[in-house]
């Protein structure tokens, strides 16, 4: 996990390795969370893992039925034997007693390893999974529900993917993370399902009590040109349509967090604020909460996950219509992946911006979504999907 040292008011550490697994969780979306809370209070330890958007069905009474091309499990967590934490020019090291008289071997081949250059990948043919007329097709039948009132906002995805695919994982993700250097990267292996993500979102952080949640909606293209860039931002932060689709989402969240705050502690510490990625501006909202001592932390993620920003509002209508309209199951992308620490605090991101591999059957995959509403243009969420998708493009070539 890498944080870019992107400056941020909500971090721990500016980049975390976790190796090799002692112990580990991993389940479809039955009895999901309780078997998650089981593990965690179990071994109450550093953990590891990925939360799929398919954990809904566990939450609520819906479905995945949409073709599955990587075929990763819908939950997966693992308590570490080995674990780095970066934090400025300290690094700790933290070894399972099992295994620790081998940090001395690890760091001498890590410190190796740094002047290795990795084999580059050939390019690879990516395809959409539906065509721009498609896509168009499909969003306006969003906006029909949204003008019939069955929903006012939902997030909608296209996936681009690859069959027959090689690559190699870590220099692909290097590639990403180097162009994107965004707060949230992850590179994530267990063995043959592969994690490349160059993340800008926050799903949810607890420090102590608190709860920390950060929705992105809005999204506005870089310029090389100072002056046009600035404007961009300027244009960004007053469009009505960016604004309303982040506004509602930030209403969504504070409506997820009340389920377990302390009464009167939700609160939105920063409306639609902008901030510049190597990519794109995005607009963020900040939503905070005080936990009620008789919710437990795994009752905060079921009772606010799939995220608002990936789903929609009211959320199970959004997430009904999401699976009729779009082709793919989702997976991992849009759910979150992350950490619990041992006094009970965790910190998961959203993945987006995101390339899946499942090395064994040869699959590639990244999706890709805007938000719809009512004042949505078809073409131009188009385009914003073309421009979410430019970085695992160019990865990929």
């Amino acid at each position: 996990m890498d944080s870019n040292d992107y400056p941020q008011d909500f971090s721990s550490y500016d980049a975390v390795l976790a190796v090799d697994a002692f112990t580990l969780i991993q389940t479809d979306y039955h009895n999901a969370f309780e078997d998650l809370q089981q593990y965690q209070q179990t071994t109450k330890d550093w953990l590891f893992g990925y939360l799929s958007y398919d954990l809904k069905n566990d939450s609520e009474d819906l479905e995945s039925d949409n073709f599955d091309g990587l075929a990763f499990p819908d939950l997966f967590f693992f308590q570490p034997k080995k674990l780095f934490f970066l934090k400025g020019n300290q690094l700790t090291i933290q070894y399972l007693n099992l295994c620790d008289d081998e940090v001395e071997i690890d760091y001498n081949e890590i410190t190796e390893l740094a002047t290795i250059e990795f084999e580059k990948s050939q390019s690879t043919e990516v395809k959409a999974r539906f065509s721009k007329n498609e896509y168009i097709q499909k969003a306006t039948t969003f906006l029909e529900h949204i003008h019939r009132g069955d929903i006012y906002e939902a997030n909608f995805c296209m996936e681009f993917y690859a069959e027959n695919a090689t690559i190699n994982p870590l220099e692909k993700f290097n590639k990403l993370n180097a162009i994107s250097q965004t707060p949230f990267a992850v590179y994530y292996k267990n063995n043959h399902h592969f994690l490349l993500s160059a993340t800008p979102e926050r799903y949810l952080r607890k420090e102590g009590e608190t709860l920390i949640s950060q929705p992105i909606k809005g999204t506005a293209k870089r310029f090389s040109d100072p002056k046009e860039d600035e404007l961009a931002k300027i244009n960004l932060a007053s469009d009505p349509k960016e604004r309303s689709e982040n506004i509602m989402i930030t209403d969504l969240v504070r409506n997820d967090l009340s389920r377990t705050a302390q009464k009167g502690t939700v609160e939105v510490k920063e409306l639609c604020g902008i901030y510049s990625f190597q990519q794109v501006h995005q607009m963020i909202s900040t939503i905070t909460s005080k936990l009620d001592t008789k919710h437990s932390l795994i009752d905060v993620l079921k009772l606010t996950f799939p995220m608002g920003s990936m789903t929609g509002a009211p959320k199970i209508s959004a997430m009904k219509i999401i699976e009729e309209l779009e082709e793919t199951k989702r997976g991992l992308y849009s759910g979150a992946i992350g950490y619990f620490s041992p006094n009970g605090d965790f910190d998961f991101n959203v993945v987006i911006r995101s390339i899946l591999y499942n090395q064994e059957k040869k699959y590639l995959s990244f999706s890709v979504g805007s938000a719809i509403t009512a004042l949505s243009d078809s073409e131009k969420e188009y385009e914003e999907c073309l421009l979410k998708a430019k970085a695992m493009h160019e990865v990929l070539r």
